[in-house]
C-alpha cells in the first residue's frame, strides 16, 4: 500500500530530537523503574506479550500504546504501577525460518528481539526493562520445566495414547483450540489425525471451576460465553446398552444422551470411527467395508465430519446391542458424524426426534418410532421430518402419557434402579495436549527408562537444555529424536544407561500460562517466582489483548493458577481480575498481515512526525474495542492539531490580564473542569478517542478566549498546566518537553492527575427549546436559573414565535424547567 508520511517542514518541532532527548533522560533517571517497596497501592497492568517476528508493525502499536496510556493514567492516580514487557519467543515461526533459510532459531529469534525492543523503546512506553522475560532463554524455560514437574507429581501432567490432530505441513500435533474451520491456524493446511503417545495436562479436572467466573471483576461477557461454550457442560444420562451376547470382555456399550426421554425410540446406534470397540464389534462380513470407511474418516477434519448440511455416511458393523429400556435389538453402525473425543464416542439414533438421525435412518431404511407426540396426536402418523418439540410420551411402556420433560428424570431413575444407567454430565472440553513434535520449544523434563518407566528429571539437573546442533527438517517426529547426544542418557533413578530423554517439546501456551508471575522476579535464579512478590503484586489487576485468545491462552492461564493454588504455590484463584479486548487496526479494508500485503510499518512515521503523533492517531481512530482503519490523511489531521497545540502553549501568558473575574476566565475554567472530568472518566474506561476529542475541544476554547483577550493570566496558566497533564498519558514526549519549557523541574509523569470541581464544571447557560403547537420555532440560550415567568416571557417575545402564533389566542403555555416552552394556541 502507498504510505504518505508527511513532511518534517510541516511540524513546529523536531520529533526525532525531542523523542530521543526524553527517552534518553527517562532511562538515565530510571523513571520507569518499579520499586517493590513503594508504599503506594499496587496496580499490576499487562498487555499480552508479542511473538518476536522481526518487526513491530502498526498492529503492535495499536495494542501497546493505548495500554501504555492507561497504565500511565493509573500511575497519575497514585498507584505504584507495574507494566512489564517480554517476548513469547518459542514457537513454529522460528523453526520454520530455520528450515527455510538454514539459520538456527536462537540467533534468528534474539536478533528479532533486539530489533523489536528498540522499536518498543521508540514508542515511549513505561516498561521496566529490568523485568524483561524471554521464554526461549534457559533462565525462563528452566522454570517452565520445574512447573511441569510439579504438575506431574500430582497427576495433572500425564502421557497417553490418543488420536491427535495433525498438521501435515507443520508436521506437528495441534491442540483442538489451534484448529480453525478444520485447518491449522498457523498455515491453513487441512488437518488429519494420528494415534500418538503424547503429554496432556488435566484441565478437565477444573471444568466446573473454569465455568465459574465469580472471581473475575470485569471480563467481557462475550469472552465468558466463548469459554463456557468451549467447556460445553451438558446434563444428561449415561446408558449401558448390552453387548454381552457377543462374547467380548466388554459387556456394555456406554452411550451419553441429553434426551433419555427418547430411549424407547432408539432404532440404531452409531460409534465414532475411532471408538476402541469398532473393530471388536465388526462382523467378519463387514470388516473390509468398515476398515475402509474408518481410514477415510480419520483423514477428515472434525468440522467437515460434524457439518449439519453434509450428506450422512456410515457403514453397518453387522452386529447389534440390546436397548435396556425395552429389550429390543439395536443395529450398530460406524459413522463419521460421531467423534471419539466427545462423551463416550457412541451416539444413540432416535430418528423420530433428531433431524440428523432422521436423515441417517432415511438413507439406510431404518425404522422411525415416535415416542413423543404433540398435543392431539397418537404418534402413529408418518413423519416427514423429526419432531423435536415437547409433548406426551407414547410407545414408551410404563411411561406412556407422561410429559416428556417429566420423563427425563423418571426414565433416568428407572435405569439407575436397574443398574443400566445414571444421570451425569459431560464436557466438550478435552485435556490440554501439550506435546509438540518440534525443536523450538521447552524440552519436557522426563526420562524414559527400560526398567523404571517414566522418570522425572531431578530438579537440580534443570534446565534440560535444547541442543544447538539439531536437524530441523520436518519428518513427523521431533527433531530431538534424531539427536543422539540429547536422547541417550542415564536413568536418574536406577542408573540404567539405555534410558532415553523425552523428545517432544511443550506447547508455547505453557510458557504464557505463567509468564505474568515471572515478571515479578524476572531473573530469580532460585525460584520460578518470588513468593513475597507474588503476595504483593498478584493477581494482575488489568489485562489487555485480543479476543482471539479466549479459549486458549486465557483459559489455560486460568487453569494454571488454579492448579498451582491447589499444589500450594499460590493463594489466589484467578490470574487476571479485569480484561479488556482491543479490536484490530485494519488497512485497505482488511486486518493487517503480511499475507494481505497491507502491513503498515511505523518506523518511518515515527521518524517524520514523532511517536506521540502516531500514538494519538491510533487512540483517536475509533473506540479501542472496535478497532479502526489506518488512513494516512488521518494522521496528517493529528499533526495539524499538534501544530495548533504547539502554537497555543508557546504563547506568553504575561500579556494577559492580572484580574480573575473576566467572562473568558469563567468560560475557560468551566471548560477545563468539564474536560478534566471527561478525560478522567474516558481514560478509566479505555475510551481514548473521546478523551482526545475532549482535549481538542479544550484547545478550541483556549484559542477562543485568547483571541478575545477575555481570560486572565491565572486562568490561562491553570488551563495550560492541566491540559499538559491530561495529555501526558497519551503524548508522553511532547508534554514532557513543554512541561520543561514552562519552567517545571520535576517530570510531568510524576504529577498527579488533576482534580475537577463539579460546581465549576456546571454550565451557566442552557438551551431553551421554544415550540408553537408542538413544533420547534426557536432555541434560546438562557441562564441556568431562569424562572418560569421569565422563560415564558422571553419565549413570547421572539419574532419567529410571534410569526407562528399569527394573532391567535394563547390557550396555555407548557413549561419544562430549563428545557422547553410549548405555546399552545386556540384553534
Amino acid at each position: 500500500m502507498t504510505q504518505n508520511r508527511g513532511r518534517r517542514s510541516e511540524l513546529r518541532w523536531d520529533p526525532q530530537a525531542i523523542d530521543k532527548k526524553w527517552q534518553t533522560k527517562w532511562a538515565a533517571d530510571k523513571l520507569h523503574h518499579v520499586d517493590n517497596d513503594d508504599p503506594r497501592p499496587k496496580w499490576y497492568e499487562m498487555t499480552m506479550y508479542p511473538y518476536p517476528s522481526g518487526d513491530v508493525h502498526i498492529g503492535h502499536w495499536y495494542a501497546m500504546s493505548p495500554s501504555d496510556a492507561h497504565a500511565r493514567f493509573r500511575k497519575m492516580q497514585g498507584y505504584n504501577v507495574l507494566h512489564p514487557m517480554g517476548f513469547d519467543a518459542f514457537g513454529l515461526p522460528a523453526e520454520n525460518a530455520a528450515i527455510r533459510d538454514g539459520v538456527h532459531p536462537q540467533p534468528w529469534t534474539m536478533a528479532n528481539i533486539d530489533k523489536m525492543r528498540g522499536q518498543l523503546h521508540s514508542m515511549g512506553t513505561i516498561y521496566d526493562w529490568d523485568r524483561e522475560i524471554i521464554c526461549c532463554l534457559p533462565e525462563y524455560y528452566q522454570w517452565s520445566q520445574w512447573l511441569f514437574l510439579q504438575l506431574y507429581k500430582v497427576g495433572l501432567a500425564y502421557r497417553s495414547f490418543a488420536p491427535a490432530v495433525w498438521c501435515p505441513s507443520c508436521q506437528t500435533v495441534l491442540a483442538n483450540e489451534q484448529v480453525v474451520d478444520g485447518e491449522c491456524e498457523r498455515c491453513g493446511t487441512l488437518i488429519t489425525r494420528r494415534e500418538l503417545n503424547q503429554w496432556f495436562l488435566r484441565i478437565t479436572k477444573y471444568a466446573d471451576e473454569l465455568l465459574d467466573g465469580s472471581g473475575l471483576i470485569d471480563w467481557p461477557e462475550k469472552i465468558m460465553i466463548m469459554q463456557r461454550n468451549w467447556i460445553g457442560r451438558s446434563e444428561g444420562a449415561e446408558v449401558s446398552f448390552d453387548i454381552s451376547h457377543l462374547g467380548l470382555d466388554e459387556k456394555d456399550l456406554k452411550v451419553f444422551t441429553t434426551r433419555v426421554d427418547t430411549i424407547f425410540g432408539v432404532t440404531f446406534l452409531v460409534l465414532a470411527p475411532e471408538h476402541p470397540l469398532v473393530s471388536a464389534l465388526t462382523s467378519p462380513e463387514q470388516r473390509d467395508a468398515v476398515e475402509k470407511y474408518v481410514a477415510e474418516a480419520r483423514a477428515k477434519s472434525d468440522i467437515e465430519r460434524m457439518a449439519t448440511d453434509r450428506e450422512k455416511t456410515g457403514v453397518p458393523l453387522g452386529t447389534y446391542c440390546i436397548n435396556p429400556a425395552n429389550g429390543q435389538q439395536v443395529q450398530l453402525f460406524t459413522a463419521d458424524y460421531a467423534v471419539a473425543w466427545y462423551a463416550t464416542g457412541a451416539v444413540m439414533g432416535v430418528p423420530a426426534h433428531d433431524q440428523r438421525d432422521f436423515e441417517f435412518a432415511t438413507k439406510f431404511d431404518l425404522p422411525v418410532v415416535t415416542v413423543i407426540a404433540p398435543e392431539g396426536s397418537t404418534g402413529t402418523e408418518v413423519l416427514e421430518a423429526a419432531y423435536t418439540e415437547s409433548g406426551t410420551m407414547v410407545n414408551s411402556g410404563d411411561f406412556d402419557g407422561m410429559p416428556n420433560k417429566q420423563g427425563l428424570d423418571a426414565i433416568a431413575a428407572n435405569l439407575d434402579a436397574r443398574g443400566s444407567g445414571h444421570k451425569t454430565q459431560i464436557y466438550r472440553l478435552r485435556d490440554w495436549l501439550v506435546s509438540r513434535q518440534r525443536y523450538w520449544g521447552t524440552p519436557i523434563p522426563i526420562v524414559h527408562c527400560p526398567a523404571c518407566g517414566q522418570v522425572p528429571v531431578p530438579e537440580d539437573q534443570l534446565p534440560v537444555l535444547l541442543p544447538e546442533d539439531a536437524d530441523f527438517q520436518p519428518t513427523g517426529e521431533s527433531p530431538l529424536a534424531r539427536n543422539e547426544a540429547f536422547v541417550n542418557t542415564t536413568c536418574p533413578k536406577c542408573g540404567n544407561t539405555d534410558a532415553k530423554r523425552e523428545t517432544d517439546t511443550m506447547d508455547t501456551f505453557f510458557d504464557s500460562s505463567w509468564y505474568f508471575l515471572r515478571y515479578l522476579s524476572a531473573h530469580d535464579a532460585d525460584h520460578a517466582f518470588d513468593p513475597e512478590q507474588v503476595k504483593k503484586w498478584a493477581p494482575v489487576d488489568q489485562y489487555t489483548g485480543g479476543a482471539e485468545h479466549a479459549v486458549m491462552h486465557l483459559m489455560y492461564a486460568r487453569f494454571f493458577i488454579k492448579a498451582l493454588r491447589d499444589i500450594g504455590l499460590l493463594q489466589f484463584d484467578e490470574p487476571f481480575l479485569r480484561l479488556f479486548n482491543q479490536g484490530h487496526i485494519i488497512a485497505d479494508g482488511a486486518k493487517m498481515s503480511k499475507s494481505h500485503g497491507n502491513v503498515v510499518a511505523p518506523d518511518e512515521y515515527v521518524h517524520s512526525v514523532g511517536a506521540d503523533v502516531v500514538r494519538t492517531y491510533l487512540m483517536f481512530v475509533g473506540p479501542w474495542e472496535g478497532g479502526g482503519e489506518w488512513v494516512d490523511g488521518g494522521i496528517n489531521g493529528i499533526t495539524r492539531w499538534y501544530n495548533r497545540v504547539w502554537d497555543i502553549l508557546e504563547r506568553d501568558p504575561g500579556i494577559l490580564k492580572a484580574g480573575d473575574d473576566a467572562d473568558g476566565s469563567r468560560e475557560l475554567r468551566r471548560k477545563l473542569h468539564q474536560t478534566i472530568r471527561k478525560v478522567y472518566q474516558d481514560l478509566d474506561a479505555f475510551k481514548f478517542n473521546t478523551a482526545i476529542a475532549a482535549l481538542m475541544e479544550l484547545t478550541n476554547t483556549m484559542q477562543k478566549v485568547w483571541d478575545a483577550g477575555s481570560a486572565s493570566k491565572a486562568a490561562w496558566v491553570e488551563a495550560r498546566k492541566s491540559f499538559l497533564v491530561l495529555l501526558a498519558p497519551i503524548s508522553p514526549h511532547l508534554t514532557e518537553e513543554f512541561w520543561e519549557r514552562i519552567g517545571e523541574k520535576q517530570s510531568i509523569h510524576l504529577q498527579s492527575f488533576p482534580a475537577w470541581d463539579d460546581a465549576l464544571a456546571v454550565e451557566e447557560t442552557v438551551t431553551l427549546v421554544v415550540q408553537v403547537d408542538g413544533k420547534v420555532r426557536d432555541k434560546l440560550p438562557v441562564p441556568l436559573d431562569i424562572t418560569e415567568d421569565d422563560a415564558k416571557e422571553l419565549a413570547l417575545s421572539q419574532e419567529n414565535v410571534q410569526k407562528h402564533i399569527d394573532g391567535r389566542a394563547v390557550a396555555k403555555i407548557v413549561y419544562v424547567p430549563g428545557r422547553l416552552v410549548n405555546i399552545v394556541t386556540k384553534a
